[in-house]
């Protein structure tokens, strides 16, 4: 009986799923999704499990989310997965998210998505602060792929909103006391060119999603998000499904992009 309700659960699940792609398959995809991945600690004490398990999972999460995002064309994705703040958890617990970002890193370094599918990688944030052998491992990965230009995948690690635009900030005022620019020459596209994601030809994303239910962008690409569509679901990171991705894609269809007009 058990067997049986679980077919019949994966079969709902499969129905429902073909049901979203058929609904969302004329409409335009998001070229740029932005999404904050929330909730690892929250699901692994709902599953009565260790914390490292809402990590681990939670970062083969992030594996499976790399193919459904190929899988319906979307050119550019940035995933936050360590913010600034993120220092300030127990020294265990930052060591065994920087335990498994080097994990990721070393399957990322090897993954031959990135090259079949042409994806340029790059980390975003103050990376100067992660451990060297993590420098090491996403330096690699960015000049391995440095050159490609059909999809875009960022990390956002050691990364905070207010701190990019600071960083922005001082890189600017370098380049004024140098006299590289002037300050008559400082516009939104001169300054957005030295932002984190200044390599990206479409570094605004379509659609931010947060997992976990908490409705905020808690400094997630501030600058870059003004235009954006939100979209916060109620499940937590490990697990999100790809009918949550088709759903918030249909969300997403289902808006009006006024862009302030």
């Amino acid at each position: 009986m058990a067997l049986g309700a679980f077919l019949k659960g994966v079969g709902i699940y499969r129905l429902y799923e073909k049901w979203l792609q058929n609904q969302i398959k004329n409409g335009d995809i998001p070229q740029h999704i932005g999404i904050i991945l929330d909730g690892n600690r929250r699901w692994a004490m709902q599953k009565a499990v260790p914390r490292m398990m809402g990590h681990t999972v939670g970062a083969k999460t992030g594996e499976e989310f790399l193919d459904w995002c190929l899988d319906l064309g979307i050119r550019t994705l940035t995933i936050w997965i360590f913010s600034t703040e993120n220092f300030n958890r127990s020294n265990e617990e930052v060591q065994e998210l920087f335990n498994i970002v080097e994990s990721e890193a070393d399957i990322l370094r090897k993954d031959p998505r990135i090259h079949q599918h042409q994806i340029r990688v790059k980390a975003i944030g103050r990376t100067e602060l992660l451990p060297e052998s993590i420098q090491k491992l996403i330096k690699e990965v960015e000049l391995t792929t440095q050159n490609y230009d059909r999809h875009f995948l960022n990390v956002a690690i050691a990364y905070g909103g207010r701190a990019e635009i600071v960083d922005a900030v001082k890189k600017i005022a370098e380049d004024l006391k140098s006299g590289k620019i002037s300050a008559e020459g400082i516009d939104e596209e001169k300054f957005r060119r030295y932002l984190y994601t200044a390599h990206l030809p479409n570094p605004y994303p379509d659609l931010i999603i947060r997992t976990s239910g908490e409705e905020r962008l808690s400094g997630f690409l501030l600058w870059q998000s003004a235009y954006s569509e939100f979209c916060f679901l109620d499940v937590y990171w490990p697990g999100f499904r790809r009918i949550d991705l088709l759903r918030a894609v249909r969300i997403y269809q289902n808006r009006r992009r006024r862009f302030g007009q």
